[in-house]
Parts: structure tokens; C-alpha cells; sequence
């Protein structure tokens, strides 16, 4: 794993050998059995008690500025990648924020309530009670406060709105910084990819983009944008780009040669390249969680698991380790899908906890 503070692009070099050869997997259009998405699988992993929040109870969650930011900044480089190579640059992008937030806002009105005073609905969850200061530090950062702590309550949803726009076009200065897209075309964007373990388990997420080489090697890109501390939660992230490169190599027999995080807050990148023996058992690793998934559904056995995290999650009130008590369990279905369905909406990003 090699971090590189200023690198700029290029084409993911050429291996000196072939790829590993993998067995092709399977695309079911109508799966039967358990599915896990990286989001999901990562709950488990944390902390079973927020997996059985957000899969099986379904709890609602009003985003962060944050995470709303991040959605934002992907789309407009989604977005960026539709223009012509020459146009690609600083300022094409900051001129793309504002249409792009206006799509988002008209996809889903809900979104702009983080500039407003509403209470919250009844029932969803607006933040963790103990928050990590890192948590409260990365929404001040995207809606500005520090800046509107004197500015009249006429005023201040407006100003709040400017500096989260501006904000976001900030962290575009950070993609910049280490990337040229100019120099770029990439393969595919915000793809869907799935295959089947075994018999029935189906794996499947989205990429934010995917590179591919003249020579054919493979380039899975995820953009990070989110306050969340690096050391608390790039373990989530590497474990996200494992299960693609995973997916990617059972479906088109070839494993990535670069996994990559772009910090666009920090104007990093890191590169991480995976061998086919890591992926097998990451595979078995993935087999055995939703073992372990569907044997606490069954059990109705979801306990907390305490992590720095917890500042992050927005059901502590829920939680017995803040004292509170989780809702009934739910009656279920004979097969509960762990993974998220299609999203309606903009599909929001860069939970700290995703």
C-alpha cells in the first residue's frame, strides 16, 4: 500500500505477467438468495446492530451536510467525464456545482432541509447525541457555521447554502490537485457490477469509476470526500475496494491492478494492488459473514459492537450502550436481501461509516 501526496494521473502501467485467471462469475437478474453490497457487508463488520438498523429495521436517516457534499462532488465529476478532454478543467467543474446541486435538489427536495431550522420528522435519526468532534468539525466545515454564528436567522440559510456550494467546489481544487482528467477516459462510471458465490449469494455495488488500459489492466477509482479521520476509517475503505476488485475478477477474469482512493479533502491518493490469493480469501471472508448474517437473523441476535464509530452513528439513541433500547425486532421474510435496493433518489454518499 503506497500513499503518494501529489500524484498526478496516468494509465495504469502494464503488468509484467498475464492475469490471474478466474472463474467467470454469474449475473442473476432475479436473485433468490442473500446479497451483500460493500456498504452493507462494512455494517456487519462495525458493528451488527447498525447492519440490523438500516437492512432489517430500516430505520430512517436524515443525511449530513457531509454526506449530502459528497454527493454532490460525485456528480459533478461524473459529470465533468461527459465533457470533452480539452474542457475538463478547474473552472468547468465549479461551473458544474450549481446545476448539479439543482438535479439533486430536484430528485429529492429533502436534501435542502440541512440549510433550514425544521425540527426533525418524527422517527429519523438527525445525528449521533456523543458525537466525535471530528463529526461536528466536518459539518461545520460544509455548511460554513463558523463563518454565520452572527448572521440574522433570515440570513443564514442562504449564507449556509453559498458556503456549502463553495465548499464543495473546494474539494473539486483538491481533485485537481492530483489528477488531470484531461488526460483520462475512463471506461465506465457509477456502473453496477454483481456476480454470484456459490450457489446464492449475490454480491454487488457501484464503482464510481473504472479505468482500463490499452494493455486491458484494470483501474478501480473511488473518490473520497468526507471529513471522516483517514486512520479511523480507511480500513473501510480498502475492504470496500476489495469486494469490487473482487467482483471485477469473477466476472471479467482479471484482477484489478490498482485499487485507488482519492482524499480530495487532503489532495491524496492511495494505491493499493491486490493478488488473486488475497481476493480467494477475501471471498471465503465474505461467504462466511453472510453466514454469520443470516445466523443472527435467525437468532434475532444483532448486538452493539463499541468502536470510535459510534460518534459517527446516527441511532445511538437506539442503542443499549448509550442507554437506549432498539425497536421490536421486525417479523421477516424467509430471505431478506442484505443489500440496498436500486435507489430512487440520488444515491447518497461518503456516510462516514460507508
Amino acid at each position: 500500500m503506497t500513499a503518494h501526496p501529489s500524484l498526478t494521473a496516468s494509465e495504469v502501467p502494464a503488468p509484467a505477467g498475464g492475469p490471474a485467471p478466474a472463474p467467470r462469475g454469474r449475473r442473476p437478474e432475479a436473485p433468490a438468495g442473500p446479497s451483500l453490497s460493500p456498504s452493507r457487508a462494512a455494517d456487519f463488520k462495525t458493528c451488527p446492530l447498525l447492519f440490523r438498523f438500516r437492512t432489517i429495521d430500516k430505520l430512517p436517516e436524515l443525511p449530513s451536510a457531509d454526506q449530502i457534499r459528497g454527493t454532490l462532488v460525485h456528480a459533478v465529476l461524473e459529470r465533468l467525464f461527459d465533457l470533452p478532454a480539452a474542457d475538463r478543467t478547474p473552472e468547468a467543474a465549479a461551473a458544474l456545482v450549481a446545476p448539479e446541486w439543482a438535479k439533486l435538489v430536484a430528485q429529492d427536495p429533502s436534501v435542502s432541509e440541512i440549510f433550514t431550522t425544521d425540527p426533525v420528522p418524527p422517527g429519523v435519526s438527525a445525528g449521533p447525541a456523543v458525537p466525535d468532534p471530528a463529526a461536528v468539525a466536518a459539518e461545520a466545515d460544509a455548511t460554513g457555521q463558523a463563518a454565520l454564528l452572527d448572521l440574522p436567522p433570515g440570513e443564514a440559510e442562504a449564507a449556509r447554502l453559498a458556503a456549502f456550494l463553495s465548499s464543495a467546489s473546494a474539494l473539486l481544487d483538491g481533485y485537481f490537485a492530483v489528477e488531470d482528467p484531461q488526460r483520462l477516459q475512463p471506461a465506465e462510471r457509477e456502473t453496477l457490477i454483481s456476480t454470484l458465490v456459490g450457489d446464492d449469494l449475490l454480491l454487488r455495488g457501484y464503482i464510481d469509476r473504472l479505468d482500463v488500459s490499452p494493455a486491458g489492466d484494470l483501474r478501480v477509482v473511488d473518490y473520497k470526500t468526507g471529513g471522516a479521520p483517514r486512520e479511523a476509517f480507511e480500513g473501510r475503505a480498502l475492504f470496500q475496494l476489495k469486494f469490487y476488485a473482487l467482483v471485477l475478477w469473477r466476472t471479467r477474469g482479471v484482477v484489478p491492478r490498482v485499487l485507488r482512493l482519492l482524499y480530495l479533502k487532503d489532495a491524496e491518493v492511495l494505491d493499493y494492488s491486490p493478488e488473486a490469493g488475497e481476493l480467494e480469501r477475501f471471498e471465503r471472508t465474505l461467504t462466511a459473514l453472510s453466514a454469520a448474517i443470516e445466523r443472527a437473523k435467525r437468532d434475532r441476535d444483532f448486538r452493539p459492537k463499541p468502536s470510535r464509530l459510534c460518534g459517527w452513528c446516527r441511532h445511538q439513541q437506539l442503542c443499549p450502550e448509550f442507554g437506549g433500547t432498539p425497536p421490536p425486532f421486525p417479523e421477516l421474510p424467509v430471505t431478506v436481501l442484505s443489500s440496498e435496493p436500486a435507489p430512487v433518489g440520488p444515491r447518497l454518499r461518503d456516510d462516514p461509516v460507508d
